[in-house]
């Protein structure tokens, strides 16, 4: 929410004798819950033309050096002149000029801030800048200098005759509950209630004043028909006539500006400052667009179409809370206006609405159709339903003013079921258990009465309190506890000296060590932990993978629209984002879950640990050339984690769809981790143009295997292990693991290792022949092993391999 410390101003009240500066301000603010995110000076001219003085040309000579340049004798004021060098083809004698003297910001109407330093140019020494409105903010035009009256003085401030509107801005959090503070009335209420408590006095926020309203001439008379009483509980409306639509004036623009708010013409600047000052939003229709002089509010079927404001055709829902004429419909209600009803330049005559929309409606509404409008945000967290005349009222009073409209018709205000004001009976006892602080029953009442709450009885132990309409959010005994201690402010929470506490169990630990270790041994090897979104975007995935995905009901844009079935596709966006600013070299790893619904109304939630790797593990240097990453150190740091974990599986061939190459690993029907190089279309979608090896380990089933092992102890080896070994001829397409099962499957106990560690291929060979060069490793806890014992296995192996691989060992 974003606020104006001048607009707020005009709320505080007169008997507020001084009013609280910007910081104060802030720190109120954040006390009584509403967090100050930021609170920076807001200038309507960037800069706020600091340092820019008025100067008087006093002579104009040529440049000995450049054509185009002048050399000019400037007085500023300071019984001195300067001496400045101009580019200008207006500059004469005689002028008075903005100059900007040595040290001075500029803050250009585009481009960077630019510092005024003494420079030479073209040999001439120049002391400052003369400006053209371009280069202080002004203005567009670069034709010349900015030539100002003749009345000023040399010397003046610059800022002392534009005048810019100057202002601070705060930038407040909001909490989902207090619609009541998003408007600036409704802050301005907060900050009285709660100096009226610190300084124990009477502060009530000043209600803007409004003219009398009467119908001041007949003119078109508009029947309100409430079809939807559920979605519009409330309905007020207005018709005038006789407006000029021009520009709204400038007090308004610059307190509409200073919050970000686009000016557009008087009738739609008057209902956005309706909307910023009171929170009620408002909508004006061009009334010569209202076919059948009818207003009825009612759902349309599905499917009809309806051209917004924004020239876009839409569908309609039949859940649409829609402003209709006798022939179609206006705009969707609370949301977003028409096409053609809109108010133009040309209008002469308005329909005003002030209405209260069902939050639940508006919300469903505004994100089916992606349209997050101000009012659409306002409706959903609930509007104050007692307000809608009153902001009626102030709007007509201001297009009057302004617009020079007459008022044509009565306020029509059709309310069919008034909303009760909820009743809440608040305990003292409960408060103080609550709070922790023992307050007064006397600034227990003062609080609430400044909040605008009504005391309908007052007990010994207790108050009946009528909840206004202002205040939506507060339903039960708890929330007035909240609004009590707000207002008193978060600050003054008395600390205890002692605190009770209950011991609690400690409730999985075990699990948060194994991550965290496996985390250190990523982090360890070079990798970077990354956190990706859990909501995605479903044109990553098939049709097949979308049947069980979680959709998003009110998801925030088209492209965040499911929670994501794979880590991989977000995995490989953080990726992209890294690769397009030039970081090639990624080893990424997370920890996250993946969703998914077999059944309508039945979610699971499935606990990954996902590695991705891509580029070089090793740059170029002198010492070698890059080591790009490859399907094998993935597998190596996959079985490391096993290893790491003491979970044993076995490896297997794998067809992934989204995996060029891949492989599984599992221990019976439990799956440890699938890995391989992803599918180059899948790195199409991302726009990736280099290799990506990706591995996803099974986190619940990690962790099941993990609990059913039971840890063992046993003393280190006192031996020494023997190495031997081997080189072996065997077809191209024997890979090693059928190699190394075959080589455990003869049961040598004291075998404790066999590792690959070259390949050799030549046409010497043989066709289709390779040499694989491997190492055996033999250990016996008890004693020393002989030759003549290491001697017996390899060639129980030499055997082996010769009898079942049909290799040939080479001599």
């Amino acid at each position: 929410m974003t606020i104006s410390y001048n607009w707020l101003c005009d709320y505080f009240p007169d008997n507020l004798l001084q009013k609280p500066g910007p910081e104060l301000v802030s720190r109120i603010l954040t006390s009584v819950g509403l967090e100050v995110e930021t609170l920076h000076p807001y200038s309507s001219v960037h800069g706020g033309l600091e340092g820019l003085v008025v100067g008087e040309v006093i002579s104009v000579e040529p440049h000995p050096n450049a054509d185009k340049l002048k050399i000019t004798r400037v007085n500023v004021g300071t019984g001195e002149s300067l001496q400045i060098v101009c580019g200008a083809d207006n500059v004469a004698s005689d002028q008075k000029v903005v100059v900007a003297l040595p040290g001075t910001t500029l803050h250009p109407e585009s481009g960077e801030p630019l510092q005024i330093k003494a420079a030479k140019i073209r040999g001439t020494e120049s002391v400052g800048m003369i400006c053209a409105e371009d280069e202080i903010g002004l203005g567009k035009s670069h034709a010349g200098i900015l030539v100002l009256p003749q009345t000023l003085r040399p010397g003046t401030a610059v800022a002392d005759y534009f005048k810019p509107y100057s202002d601070f801005i705060y930038e407040i959090g909001l909490t989902p509950n207090h619609m009541d503070a998003m408007s600036h009335m409704g802050i301005a209420r907060d900050i009285c209630a709660f100096l009226s408590h610190q300084d124990n006095k009477n502060y009530r926020v000043k209600i803007p004043g409004t003219t009398p309203l009467g119908s001041e001439e007949k003119g078109k008379q508009i029947k309100v028909v409430l079809e939807n009483h559920r979605d519009c509980g409330r309905y007020s409306s207005l018709t005038m006539t006789g407006i000029r639509i021009s520009e709204s004036p400038k007090w308004m623009q610059d307190k509409l500006k200073s919050i970000g708010i686009r000016p557009i013409n008087n009738v739609v600047d008057i209902t956005n400052f309706i909307l910023q000052e009171t929170g009620q939003p408002l909508h004006a229709y061009d009334a010569s667009e209202i076919r059948g002089n009818q207003i009825i509010v009612k759902n349309l079927p599905a499917g009809t179409p309806f051209t917004t404001l924004d020239e876009k055709a839409r569908k309609l829902d039949a859940e649409d809370l829609m402003i209709c004429d006798a022939e179609g419909p206006l705009s969707i209600a609370g949301v977003f206006g028409g096409l053609k009803s809109g108010i133009k330049n040309t209008s002469t005559e308005l329909f005003l609405e002030s209405a209260w929309f069902n939050p639940s409606a508006i919300r469903r509404t505004s994100f089916r159709h992606g349209l997050r409008t101000d009012a659409a945000i306002h409706f959903e967290k609930g509007m104050d339903i007692s307000g809608t005349v009153d902001a009626l009222k102030r709007a007509a009073s201001l297009i009057r003013e302004y617009g020079g409209g007459r008022i044509s018709s009565a306020i029509s205000d059709i309310y069919p079921n008034p909303f009760p004001k909820v009743q809440i009976l608040l305990k003292y006892h409960y408060l103080k258990k609550l709070s922790g602080k023992n307050y007064h029953s006397l600034s227990v009442k003062n609080i609430l009465l400044s909040l605008g709450f009504e005391i309908l009885r007052e007990g010994l132990d207790d108050l009946l309190i009528a909840v206004p309409f202002h205040k939506p959010d507060v339903q039960q005994p708890a929330d007035l506890v909240e609004e009590i201690m707000r207002i008193d402010g978060y600050d003054h929470i008395e600390i205890p000296a002692n605190i009770n506490i209950s011991p609690s169990v400690e409730t999985g630990r075990e699990t948060a060590a194994i991550q965290e270790k496996v985390a250190g041994f990523l982090v360890g090897s070079g990798f970077n932990e990354i956190f990706t979104n859990s909501i995605t975007n479903s044109n990553y995935f098939s049709e097949s993978e979308l049947r069980t995905t979680v959709r998003m009901i009110n998801n925030l844009s088209a492209d965040l629209n499911i929670m994501r079935p794979s880590l991989l596709e977000t995995g490989l966006e953080s990726i992209s984002w890294n690769i397009n600013r030039k970081n090639n070299d990624l080893l990424f790893f997370e920890f996250g879950k993946t969703y998914e619904s077999s059944q309508p109304g039945k979610y699971a939630e499935i606990n990954h640990c996902c590695v991705y790797m891509t580029g070089n593990l090793q740059h170029e240097s002198w010492k070698g050339k890059p080591v790009p990453v490859d399907f094998y150190f993935l597998k190596g740091i996959c079985t490391a984690i096993c290893e790491l974990t003491g979970v044993k599986g076995e490896i297997q061939r794998l067809n992934h769809p989204k995996l060029a190459a891949g492989m599984e690993f599992r221990q019976g029907e439990k799956i440890i981790f699938v890995a391989g190089e992803v599918d180059a279309a899948i790195l199409r979608k991302f726009d990736i143009r280099q290799p990506v090896f990706f591995a996803d380990i099974y986190w619940d089933n990690l962790l099941d295997l993990i609990n059913g092992n039971s840890v063992v102890f046993s003393e280190l080896p006192k031996q020494v292990p023997v190495n031997r070994d081997l080189a072996l001829i065997v077809e191209k397409s024997l890979p090693f693991e059928t190699i190394e099962k075959t080589i455990f499957s003869i049961g040598l106990q004291k075998l404790r290792k066999v590792q690959l560690f070259d390949i050799f291929e030549s046409e010497k060979l043989g066709t289709g022949k390779k040499s694989m060069a491997i190492s055996f490793t033999f250990l016996d806890h008890e004693k020393t092993l002989t030759d003549k014992e290491i001697d017996g296995m390899m060639s129980r192996i030499m055997k082996t391999a010769e009898q079942d691989l049909k290799a040939e060992i080479r001599k």
